[in-house]
């Protein structure tokens, strides 16, 4: 079976050919996202159009996802008027065949729990720190949604209420505001305005103030997992996004995590992701799969 697959990004749309358990022919398009979600749904036709032979679709993008329609449910400012947007209808409607849609996180989720750091395992939390911070939530080996196809929105947790001002921005004073890695870059650009992203930052790494910076925007990514490991008890925590491929970090958290939460919790582990940016392709190809199944 041939399933194209599509993983689309706020500054990149990644796709590929998942054959045989692999994901082939892997190719990247810029979003320009910024041009608003009609451009990006022409960029997706345009480039499941260069692919041929798949008998299914599988779409892992930014935004809420209802997965029942196969629409974005919401979607922030990024891609400006990707809200509402019809994925899967518009997909079906130019290549007929099934097609499948869900949210970036959880299709990463969905791919570590089958081929990656979550394998084997029936439940367990999946964050991914980048421009925000997401989440995803397996339990019984399936992604749970919530009520409103929305559950996971870890970023949202308050960490910092005495900068809350929803009505100014609703992440104020929120997780992904202080524990993405734009949150790293922002903190440490106030003393080292020279230092542009995550991989400059951790080049200079053995400068004191750099790493007491790097120490500081840690705790941050701890006070949200304190708070999700004493909700969830989890057994395991896959940590994903480039900034996690860092051993410092991923090693520091586990560390300090431990002093935060009750010993009774302490059966947790904390894992970085294995799959990379492969992640959400293989598990839209996974998703894209059980839909062909259940329309077969």
């Amino acid at each position: 079976m041939r399933i194209a697959v599509v993983d689309i990004g706020g500054t990149c749309i990644k796709s590929g050919m998942w054959e045989d358990g692999e994901i082939k022919e892997i190719r990247e398009t810029d979003t320009n996202a910024k041009l608003g979600g009609e451009h990006v749904m022409e960029t997706v036709l345009g480039i499941l159009d260069e692919y041929q032979d798949f008998q299914a679709v599988g779409i892992s993008t930014a935004g809420q996802v209802d997965t029942d329609k196969g629409s974005i449910l919401y979607a922030n400012s990024n891609i400006p008027g990707y809200t509402g947007m019809a994925l899967r209808e518009r997909v079906e409607n130019r290549f007929h065949v099934p097609t499948a849609v869900q949210n970036d996180v959880n299709s990463a989720a969905i791919g570590e729990a089958a081929c990656g750091a979550g394998e084997g395992q029936k439940d367990f939390l999946c964050l991914t720190y980048g421009t925000g911070v997401g989440g995803a939530i397996i339990l019984n080996g399936e992604i749970y949604t919530g009520s409103g196809y929305s559950a996971g929105e870890f970023g949202c947790i308050v960490t910092h209420p005495e900068k809350r001002d929803p009505e100014e921005d609703m992440f104020s004073g929120c997780y992904e505001r202080y524990a993405s890695t734009t949150g790293l870059v922002s903190l440490v650009k106030e003393k080292f305005p020279e230092l542009k992203n995550g991989r400059e930052i951790f080049a200079k790494m053995d400068v004191p103030e750099v790493k007491e910076l790097i120490d500081q925007w840690i705790m941050e990514i701890v006070y949200g997992l304190t708070s999700l490991v004493h909700i969830f008890n989890p057994s395991l925590i896959v940590l994903g996004g480039g900034i996690m491929e860092q051993t410092y970090v991923v090693d520091r958290v586990d560390e300090m995590l431990r002093r935060y939460i009750m010993p009774s919790f302490s059966n947790v582990k904390i894992v970085p992701a294995k799959l990379g940016n492969m992640a959400g392709m293989l598990g839209a190809a996974r998703e894209a799969q059980k839909e062909y199944q259940k329309r077969k």
